[in-house]
């Protein structure tokens, strides 16, 4: 597998490096981050480096999802190429018990990490549909059956699905073109030539099988043990995410119903305000108008007490003349 380590130069990063990161962008994001890589390429001077990066094409949802799978997890991803190197290796020596034993593998495998890749995509906020979901596990099966699509996912940058060849082997064992290889010959073979060595050649390569066996199918059955348990660990955090959601979602519906509530309450403080305020203009009014009341009623006093002090002077005087 290809190192993914890119090197920075001030601004300037590897082509690989930028290569890598544009295939692990999600297909709806890829077209504008190619564009925006290739142009700072081309302002920094490096025109091949723009032409590599404008020359990328945008990967199909299920490719992107394999190719993703391969940047996040590379450990289990080298251990899977390796499964497929010894599946391989098993159908071309034709060791149908060890062809067996390691398509139960496949089988495991693959739906792992199958699901892991859907879980990494909607992780990335892209929901893989069944039929992507199913493209996602045919790539994977024909990186393990097929030396060349092996070749193209360790790069991380395929751009679409990958098919298994039809003739690789099921988890029985059996396939259509090792019979042929061993049938036609048989009638021509010597009957025994050289029997003792090739026996104990065949028990030696059996038991280097049985070890590669032995290793590989505890090695599958880590890697399944190992995806499935982060399987669970990203359903848990999924499950942690919609609780804290749905308990997000209830204390905005409260505060929702609270401000409601205040709003409720200013309308009616408001209203309240404007009856008391005109019960205030009322009042005054009613101020203004005793006040000129009392005000007309003085005015009238100390005009009958003019009067009377007038009248009483009056009758003092005609008193005196009386008199």
């Amino acid at each position: 597998m290809r190192s993914k380590g890119g090197r920075d130069s001030g601004e300037e990063r590897d082509v690989e490096s930028l290569l890598d990161e544009l295939y692990a962008t999600a297909p709806p994001r890829f077209v504008s981050r190619r564009e925006e890589l290739a142009a700072r390429a081309r302002t920094d001077g490096r025109a091949e480096d723009a032409r590599r990066i404008r020359a990328a094409r945008r990967p199909t949802l299920a490719a992107w999802a394999a190719n993703l799978l391969l940047h996040s997890q590379p450990a289990e991803s080298r251990r899977f190429l390796e499964l497929g190197r010894e599946l391989r290796e098993a159908y071309r020596s034709l060791d149908a018990a060890e062809i067996k034993e390691l398509s139960k593998q496949r089988t495991s495998v693959v739906s792992a990490l199958s699901r892991q890749a859907a879980t990494l995509a909607r992780d990335a906020g892209h929901r893989l549909s069944d039929a992507a979901q199913q493209d996602v596990a045919s790539t994977l099966r024909a990186v393990l059956a097929d030396e060349d699509a092996a070749d193209q996912w360790s790069t991380g940058r395929l751009e679409s699905t990958l098919t298994p060849p039809a003739d690789f082997p099921s988890a029985s064992g059996r396939h259509s073109a090792p019979t042929a290889r061993t049938a036609a010959p048989a009638a021509k073979r010597a009957p025994r030539e050289r029997p003792a060595p090739q026996k104990e050649r065949k028990d030696e390569l059996a038991e280097r099988r049985r070890q590669k066996q032995e290793k590989q199918a505890r090695e599958g059955r880590e890697a399944a043990e190992a995806a499935d348990q982060r399987l669970g660990e990203r359903r848990r955090e999924q499950e942690a995410a919609d609780a804290a959601l749905q308990q997000a979602r209830d204390r905005h519906d409260q505060a929702r119903q609270q401000v409601s509530d205040a709003e409720d309450e200013l309308r009616r403080a408001r209203e309240r305000l404007q009856r008391i305020q005109g019960e205030e203009k009322d009042a005054e009014r009613e101020r203004k108008e005793a006040e000129e009341r009392r005000r007309t009623a003085a005015d009238a006093t100390v005009e009958a007490e003019q009067a009377a002090q007038e009248a009483a002077e009056e009758s003092e005087r005609l008193r005196e003349e009386l008199d």
